[in-house]
């Protein structure tokens, strides 16, 4: 181990309680999406650290995204410190919304607190430890490392949880993750410390609606139930569609094991009269339903494509429409995300899974995420391949009550970080630590 090397990781770990109070700072604020609550306070408090260790802060909205407005606008942060010397820009990616708490808690979800050697809270893992972790070990870096070569950057930005619309997807289209002005990008998602992930499945969301007859409750026989045309749709996935999604098989290395095949999860169903206003307590009107609304979400294998997973569906609603007297439908798609895989050979995989074995002393574990985060925007969008999800946390917590993040992890993770920026910005060889790197001041 170089001098570089071990003053790094000696200078994280004397900085666990700064790393700890950080996390914490940051699960109390209630960044709920939705609606997208605090985005601003968030951006500032950051901006305000990070502008005291010589990063240039700018706050961007993202004008006109899904979710912004007067009431709740989508703010993002980007920070960016210049080195001394050109070089390589490594960015780290952090989002800073949470989903809603849930029930089950044992302790305040915005409370962050610390039991046990784990920090609580909505966001703990996922991703508000990962943002901590990534803070640290730039700051580090910088503090025993003022000459770097290069550019570190780091962002906060919105809305990952619903999309990231408002958030990566608006920084690439103004040109943030052009491959010209960054070249390797981290997203310190929870895929736990000894993992690299190097992407995710595909997405497709979609409406179905069916239709009926609108009639008296008391003669449905003179109407037609869209609920029970959608009980034939539900039917039909159980005998069908689940099965057939469950015999196909990714050679993507997706955890968990139950995401190696196809899935689909029903979002929502809706049928009949809408709910009432919350200040009225009769009875709803008797009445067959006329409209049937579910909302799905089907997740797929690199194996598949968006016409195929799109087309079996559309092809089981024909059929029914075919076979059930009545049947009539309509299919919306409401969003669709492709899978994205980044390489193993490329270079911010080789140095994170160097660094991976000099802290934890193993090889890492490659996978892929079963849900989409916001890779997706930087590889489609910004044209950038060199992108991956490293960072501390375990990813069956995330979104459930009582989510945690360990201390040890995020120390140990944030020295991977830092032991990539100084194999990246120092001039080492990648994927090395033992190289002719620069001493730190008073070594």
């Amino acid at each position: 181990m170089t001098h570089a090397t071990d003053r790094l990781r000696t200078e994280i770990t004397a900085r666990r309680d700064d790393l700890v109070a950080l996390t914490q700072d940051l699960i109390r604020f209630p960044t709920l999406n939705p609606p997208g609550a605090q985005y601003r306070e968030i951006c500032d408090y950051l901006a305000r650290r990070l502008g005291k260790r010589g990063f240039d802060c700018r706050m961007i909205r993202a004008q006109g995204a899904p979710g912004d407005g007067d009431r709740h606008p989508r703010w993002n942060l980007l920070a960016r410190r210049e080195g001394a010397v050109p070089g390589d820009c490594v960015h780290f990616n952090s989002h800073t919304d949470v989903v809603e708490v849930g029930q089950g808690w044992s302790t305040d979800p915005f409370g962050g607190e610390v039991r046990d050697g784990r920090v609580y809270g909505r966001g703990a893992c996922d991703m508000k430890g990962g943002l901590a972790t990534s803070i640290i070990a730039a700051e580090v870096f910088v503090d025993l490392f003022p000459e770097f070569a290069g550019a570190i950057e780091i962002s906060a930005t919105a809305d990952e949880e619903s999309g990231g619309y408002g958030g990566v997807a608006y920084l690439a289209e103004q040109g943030v993750f052009a491959p010209e002005r960054v070249q390797h990008v981290i997203i310190p998602e929870p895929l736990n410390k000894d993992r690299i992930c190097l992407g995710h499945r595909g997405a497709w969301w979609a409406e179905i609606e069916t239709r009926g007859e609108l009639a008296h409750g008391a003669m449905p026989f003179l109407g037609d139930c869209a609920v029970r045309h959608m009980g034939a749709v539900i039917e039909a996935f159980e005998t069908r569609l689940y099965p057939a999604m469950a015999a196909r098989r990714t050679d993507m290395p997706v955890v968990p094991e139950g995401a190696r095949s196809s899935t689909m999860n029903i979002n929502s169903i809706h049928g009949g009269e809408a709910e009432q206003a919350e200040d009225y307590t009769g009875l709803p009107a008797y009445c067959v339903p006329d409209s049937c609304r579910m909302v799905i979400d089907r997740r797929y294998l690199a194996e598949e494509s968006h016409a195929s997973v799109s087309g079996e569906l559309r092809a089981l609603l024909e059929d029914l429409k075919a076979t059930r007297a009545k049947f009539d439908y309509r299919l919306e798609e409401l969003n669709h995300v492709a899978p994205s895989m980044t390489d193993r050979a490329a270079p911010v995989v080789t140095v994170v899974a160097a660094a991976i074995r000099e802290v934890l002393g193993r090889a890492p574990e490659y996978v892929a995420s079963p849900g989409t985060y916001d890779q997706k925007h930087i590889d489609r969008i910004g044209r950038l391949k060199n992108c991956i999800a490293y960072g501390p946390g375990i990813l069956e917590l995330a979104h459930k009550p009582d989510e945690w993040v360990g201390i040890d992890d995020m120390t140990q993770s944030a020295q991977v970080m830092a032991l990539t920026l100084a194999a990246l910005c120092l001039g080492n060889s990648l994927g090395t630590f033992g190289g002719s790197a620069p001493s730190p001041p008073g070594v």
